[in-house]
């Protein structure tokens, strides 16, 4: 027998070496709508939502939106700064009318500070800027090698969005409203423990019109969001009922900017006999003294990926949660369940309208978060406790965890393998679908350990440099969890990032990791038939 739990030791020794390299993938689901694809800096790629599960933080809701996809981490000189001419928002409805009652609105300025140098002899010299984002190292109060400084202010706006009464929201104990950014993580010798140098832009803030201040953090960060991509949308050219954690993250390479905000519980609802709130993402472009075009728009993940018609993307994008009764025909008859019958025979539900797939996408679920109006909103119940992130289940509300997606959506929700699953007919009778209880999955496994149980929740940033993601590995064995490990043979099976080592003839065998890098076991991987196989992954 193989436990679960492993001790994780993070030495040096020697021979295993894994090939952990970031995927170089040139495009992500993020970019779902063929306009948004020519103005990657507004592209809304994820919202979560959810009760704070931080110790102490019980009392707050935490709003993380993700914009800019698909960021190398070698993506210098520039990286990836924000648009000065695009407003960022994430909206609330508080009454269940799919209209916002609260906006909190993010705008981008880049200072430019032209540092330069003095090229030349004293009698034939030019002094020239530099063409790089920094000329030295950059650490916690100390960006003075800083070429390029991007900042930005939060507003909360009550009422519509454009004409409502507006406020900003500041630092508490300065009154700042000018808040910065941390650069984006340009590699370990610029920013030696880039750890530290972001935490120092988490900002207690005073939100106007809430008693308590709340959290905020704007900043890159490693993208969340767990895909296997290219087999989806390769006529999901996978097994879509085999293991659900046997392929890869398509993601795994990539970094995203985020939005963080953690807001009391108090300022969002209106009181405690209505504590469902309607949560969606914008970004719109603006040409100053003539238009705010909105580009942008994201509720639920995955809508318009996968549900929404290829001709009806841009449309999705620019509308407003009101006007979705215009395209409730992609909910009520969607397409996803017939193309998997016809690649796969796996029968499709019958039963249409779809009134299962209208209560998750479109009005919220009886009893938990439904609201009055339908329209395609991210819905969180406020009132539901939080769990812990060691006692969260990545199926969410499917597998009687009601505090998970789509009631809100926190990190470690599977949400890809949760709505291939509600689309086939989880929630209907077997009568009605036939296939309904199988367990859809894209492959790429994701739950809550593998993110921070504490604010800003989201992991830091893949770093420029160095650019080598290998990371030396010894696998060490003992028949006695208190005994001596020693070295054991094994190979790394760079496909299913797994150790792979002979079965022995002893019944019971413990594993522990040797390595040069965060990476450690991953206890939902393992396999014994007909081998010891061991899933690995990176912290």
């Amino acid at each position: 027998m193989i436990p679960n739990t492993f001790s994780q030791k993070l030495k040096t020794i020697l021979p295993v070496v894994l090939g952990l390299t970031a995927l170089t993938l040139q495009a992500s689901s993020h970019r779902e709508a063929p306009l948004i694809t020519y103005s990657p800096k507004v592209d809304g790629t994820d919202l979560y939502a959810f009760r704070s599960y931080e110790a102490g933080r019980s009392n707050f809701v935490t709003l993380i939106a993700n914009y800019y996809p698909d960021q190398s981490p070698q993506g210098g000189p520039n990286f990836f700064m924000m648009d000065t001419n695009a407003l960022y928002e994430i909206h609330i409805d508080n009454n269940g009318d799919a209209t916002e009652d609260i906006t909190f609105l993010f705008e981008f300025s880049h200072e430019f500070k032209k540092l330069a140098l003095p090229i030349g002899p004293a009698n034939n010299q030019l002094t020239n800027p530099v063409p790089l984002i920094n000329i030295g190292q950059i650490s916690a109060g100390n960006t003075a090698a800083l070429n390029v400084v991007e900042k930005y202010t939060a507003s909360i706006i009550r009422g519509p969005r454009r004409t409502g009464a507006r406020a900003a929201i500041t630092q508490v104990g300065t009154g700042t409203a000018l808040l910065t950014k941390p650069v984006d993580n340009i590699g370990n010798k610029s920013i030696p423990d880039y750890t530290n140098y972001a935490n120092s832009y988490i900002y207690s803030v005073d939100i106007p019109g809430c008693s308590t201040p709340g959290r905020l953090f704007v900043g890159q960060r490693k993208d969340p969001f767990v895909v296997n991509l290219g087999e989806t949308f390769d006529l999901v050219n996978l097994n879509p009922v085999g293991p659900a954690t046997l392929e890869k993250d398509s993601l795994a390479g990539k970094n995203v900017t985020s939005l963080i905000l953690e807001i009391p519980i108090e300022c969002l609802i209106t009181g405690p006999t209505n504590p469902v709130i309607g949560i969606w993402t914008t970004a719109s472009k603006v040409v100053p003294g003539v238009s705010t075009n909105q580009v942008s728009r994201l509720g639920q993940p995955l809508v318009n990926e996968l549900v929404i018609g290829l001709s009806d993307k841009d449309l999705f994008n620019s509308a407003h949660p009101t006007m979705d009764g215009a395209l409730a025909g992609y909910v009520t008859h969607p397409t996803l369940p017939a193309l998997l019958d016809v690649l796969f025979g796996v029968t499709a539900p019958t039963n249409f309208p779809r009134t299962d797939l209208v209560s998750v996408f479109l009005t919220g679920i009886a009893g938990l978060n439904q609201t009055t109006a339908t329209a395609e909103l991210l819905r969180l119940n406020t009132s539901t406790p939080a769990v812990a992130r060691d006692q969260q289940n990545n199926l969410g509300v499917i597998a009687g965890d009601t505090a998970g997606f789509p009631n809100g959506r926190r990190l470690g929700d599977d949400v890809v393998d949760i709505a291939l699953r509600v689309m086939m007919g989880k929630l209907l009778s077997t009568n009605d679908a036939p296939a309904g209880q199988l367990p859809y999955t894209d492959g790429a496994y994701v739950d809550a350990t593998r993110f921070p149980s504490t604010f800003p929740y989201v992991r830091e940033p893949l770093p420029g440099s160095p650019n080598d993601f290998s990371v030396l590995v010894t696998l060490l064995s003992s028949t006695n969890v208190n005994g001596t490990f020693a070295p054991t043979a094994a190979f790394y099976d760079a496909n299913q990032q797994k150790l792979v080592a002979p079965k022995t003839s002893i019944n019971q065998m413990f594993y522990t990791l040797q390595a040069d890098g965060p990476v450690a076991f991953d206890g939902r991987r393992i396999e014994t038939t007909p081998n010891v196989q061991l899933g690995i992954q990176r912290q």
